[in-house]
């Protein structure tokens, strides 16, 4: 059972929401503005926030923002009614791990839900802290440093890391990817695998222009060469 933190404005759509994740066995916590979810998250006490982007008072998008700038790695999925692939990657870049566009099934958003409190569960890779360079990766302790400053990596991105060191130097494919990062029930488009790749770059990289650790294969996938 997980404790999951509705936010959502639309009181129908919240009921119907609570009473899908109750039937699931899940304890489920209900707000409709963002300002009040953001309080609520940063709380720490949620397994996972299912956060609608259009909202009273402060909007999902801002909300997802200064959860992952305050350091709150708990899972967000967002959701979405504009429809638009450009909201969603704006969702994904700005720390959300996983959406779904309204309308919505409720068969579909609790399979979604699932793999992402899955994916948020899965132990560690057998060697604790991986090192490269100045670039430490304690997969533990869920912390990365560069010369001894913290950088922020995301739940969504320890799990890519993870993937990748796993086939350290070979060419891992987006099908690959998807199966062990999202779920083999998970459809997701290149787009949105290059934008969470991409957000993984700027934050390890030297230079996210001229990757020298998380290299693209064209056509075929990355490949980790740390």
């Amino acid at each position: 059972m997980a404790r999951i933190l509705v936010v959502e404005d639309e009181p129908t759509i919240a009921m119907g929401l609570q009473d899908d994740l109750q039937i699931e066995g899940h304890a489920v916590d209900v707000v409709s503005d963002g300002a009040t979810a953001e309080a609520k998250a940063l709380e720490g006490r949620h397994d996972l926030i299912l956060l609608d982007v259009m909202l009273p008072r402060k909007d999902g998008f801002s909300v997802c923002r200064a959860l992952r700038m305050a350091g709150l790695r708990t899972p967000i999925v967002l959701l979405t009614a504009k429809g638009q692939e450009v909201d969603k990657v704006l969702g994904l870049e700005l720390g959300g791990d996983d959406y779904s566009p309204k309308p919505f099934s409720p068969r579909e958003l609790v399979a979604r839900i699932k793999a992402v409190l899955r994916r948020a569960e899965e132990p560690p890779l057998p060697t604790q802290v991986y090192r490269c360079g100045d670039l430490t990766l304690d997969f533990g302790r869920f912390e990365a440093t560069r010369k001894d400053k913290k950088i922020e990596l995301t739940a969504l991105e320890f799990k890519l890391l993870r993937a990748f060191l796993a086939h350290r130097g070979q060419v891992v494919t987006h099908n690959q990817l998807i199966a062990e990062v999202w779920g083999k029930d998970v459809f997701l488009t290149d787009r949105v695998i290059y934008t969470h790749v991409n957000n993984l770059r700027q934050k390890i990289e030297v230079n996210a222009g001229k990757p020298q650790l998380l290299v693209s294969v064209r056509g075929v996938g990355y490949r980790f060469d740390g």
